[in-house]
């Protein structure tokens, strides 16, 4: 088999997988780098450092700085694309003609600006980020932000429709990949589903004592769903709830504490977290920006109990039979209060592992992404056995 060479553009640094969007970018490094290919990576640090555990995976790992707000601003371009317009980038990946993963639109200045040719550029896209930024302008209470996020999303559906010709594209989910077909005139598009670090699941009972609803509480769209659950759902269920997430604000912290049945766990560790979505009885997850796959519900599906959600949550991901829906107050209210007192066997555990492990495969993924930008089929040693494997 030839030596297969690929540069890989992250819009962030992939290490340590801390947050939900550099889960995907680093378990396929992981593995396409497991499956014999040379990746010269190059991602754009603010504020999370130099990694040398990149180090393990790449051949070579390359930093840069994102130009600040009043270098980059643009009456055409989004910030999230002006602001990683950096030359020595450029350089770098004309240093030679092996083709380039970009990883997410953020990442796509070069080929939107004809620099690259089409035929090395290939982008994976967590989101359609026009749709994310009128969501997270929907979320905000902030004034400065919600004018920023509106700008943003105007800006990247012209530049998102503008660059389907430029590249081949990947979707995480099926829902995201319909939209850019059928609205922003998409061809050359498929869907592939996110790379996950090796869960090792183990049924921890029939039942849990609270709910749960986690994620990054800093992020606007988190604390006004974490906000939404204490106002509109456990205000009238008196079962307790735990809100737990990194950085919540005094309001959030003020609000969760308001009655005696509901709390809040700031900053929790990796561990701590985990250890709290497996002694749930309810995952609680009800999410008001419908684009991509939320990290923080497979989390959930993987560890823990009853799953609860709107369709927002869960739309286009295929996770819908494993999962409960509800779309108003009065029917998530009424969920709540059934779900926790329904058993959670070890038959719905090993059903719901059935229906994870055939969705999600990264070798899988990794076969399908090697034929796509190298053409062939690579051989992986092991790889049907591994497949094949009992829970």
């Amino acid at each position: 088999m030839s030596e297969k060479n690929l540069h890989i553009i992250c819009y962030d640094v992939p290490y340590p997988v801390d947050y939900g969007g550099v889960f995907d970018l680093f378990y396929k490094i992981k593995t396409l780098s497991k499956a014999g290919v040379k990746i010269r990576l190059h991602c754009f640090e603010y504020g999370r450092g130099k990694q040398p555990e990149l180090n393990k995976y790449c051949e070579e790992v390359h930093y840069y700085e994102r130009l600040p707000a009043f270098k980059s601003i643009s009456t055409t371009l989004p910030y999230i694309v002006s602001s990683r317009a950096n030359e020595l980038l450029l350089a770098n990946l004309k240093k030679d003609d092996y083709p380039i993963l970009m990883e997410g639109m953020h990442c796509t200045y070069f080929v939107h600006s004809g620099d690259l040719s089409r035929e090395r550029c290939f982008v994976r896209l967590p989101n359609v980020e026009y749709n994310y930024y009128s969501h997270l302008a929907e979320t905000t209470s902030s004034i400065p932000k919600k004018l920023f996020y509106k700008r943003e999303s105007k800006l990247l559906y012209n530049y998102e429709k503008g660059l389907a010709d430029k590249a081949d594209f990947w979707t995480i989910s099926q829902k995201d990949c319909d939209v850019f077909t059928n609205e922003l005139g998409y061809n050359k598009i498929d869907n592939l589903p996110l790379y996950l670090p090796e869960y090792a699941p183990v049924w921890k009972g029939e039942k849990g004592s609270f709910c749960l609803y986690h994620g990054n509480l800093g992020v606007d769209e988190n604390e006004y769903a974490a906000s939404w659950l204490l106002e509109k759902v456990f205000n009238v269920v008196k079962i307790p709830l735990v809100i737990a997430g990194k950085n919540p604000s005094k309001k959030l912290e003020k609000l969760a504490h308001a009655q005696l049945h509901t709390c809040l766990v700031s900053n929790p560790s990796d561990k701590e977290l985990e250890d709290l979505i497996r002694k749930a009885q309810v995952n609680i997850l009800p999410s008001f920006n419908n684009t991509g796959i939320k990290l923080k519900l497979i989390n959930a599906l993987y560890y823990g109990r009853h799953c609860l959600l709107n369709s927002s949550a869960v739309e286009g991901s295929g996770l819908d039979d494993i999962c409960t829906i509800a779309n108003t107050c009065a029917n998530m209210q009424k969920e709540v209060e059934r779900l926790f007192e329904i058993p959670y066997t070890y038959y719905n555990f090993e059903n719901r592992m059935n229906l994870l492990t055939s969705t999600f495969d990264n070798q899988r993924n990794a076969r399908q992404m090697m034929g796509w930008i190298f053409g062939g089929e690579p051989t992986y040693p092991g790889y049907h056995v591994q497949h094949g494997q009992s829970l």
